[in-house]
């Protein structure tokens, strides 16, 4: 049997799932950008864990922000439209109702049909403004996603994933090794998590994730050993 893949365009779980990802590989990178810029001039963890704190918090509260802006102005957008079919059924009800019976007729219904379903629609205001709606801009003004329970997921995604990276080092390990034990095997963990949402198999998503985030911690670490050289 077919399986459809999980909607995930109503609530929290793209918001979720993205954002983990995106705590941990920006957090992972940044710790081992400063890992390599600071290796040579400083024995201890306190300016990995200072940035990689600094980098949670920074990075949680913009998501946060930026997901419930996103999804709040996609929602007005949304609004919008319905208001403005609203106005034209108003307007125009007889021409209205034809163009939703056209709507049918174009899904394979009979025109009597189509033309009889559009007025049994249509002798309620409130039917017909959700019906048209959807019809012609695909939405459930019934069903938007709602912007605080977006935000509040990225903001707790972020922070969890982007605290992985930085747990070794609040337990006192000094080198880099453990953290990067534990972000490798974590981007291979939501890389599969992701699939459940697509038509990837798990083990294609985790592999994908953990090359694509790996590569950016190494570029970020180099980028650090560059830096640090002359800076320190």
């Amino acid at each position: 049997m077919i399986e459809e893949p999980t909607d995930t365009t109503g609530g929290w779980l793209r918001p979720a799932v993205f954002g983990a990802m995106d705590g941990l590989v920006s957090n992972f990178s940044l710790i081992m950008g400063v890992a390599g810029g600071t290796a040579a001039a400083s024995a201890n963890s306190e300016p990995i864990i200072l940035a990689g704190l600094a980098g949670l918090a920074a990075g949680a509260f913009s998501m946060a922000a930026g997901e419930y802006t996103s999804v709040a102005s996609q929602a007005e957008y949304s609004k919008a439209l319905v208001e403005f079919e609203r106005a034209q059924i108003l307007e125009d009800q007889a021409g209205e109702q034809e163009q939703l019976a056209g709507f049918f007729v174009n899904k394979g219904v009979d025109i009597d049909a189509a033309r009889a379903a559009a007025a049994q629609i249509h002798d309620n205001l409130d039917d017909a403004v959700r019906v048209h709606s959807l019809e012609e801009y695909g939405v459930d003004i019934g069903n938007l996603p709602s912007p605080g329970l977006a935000a509040a997921s990225s903001f707790f995604a972020f922070a969890v994933g982007a605290l992985l990276p930085i747990l070794p080092y609040l337990f006192g390990v000094d080198g880099p090794l453990p953290s990067i034990i534990i972000s490798l095997i974590a981007l291979f963990g939501f890389g599969a998590i992701v699939t459940a949402v697509t038509n990837r198999p798990w083990w294609y998503g985790g592999a994908r994730q953990l090359l694509l985030g790996g590569i950016a911690a190494l570029v970020t670490y180099w980028v650090g050993v560059a830096v640090g050289s002359t800076a320190f």
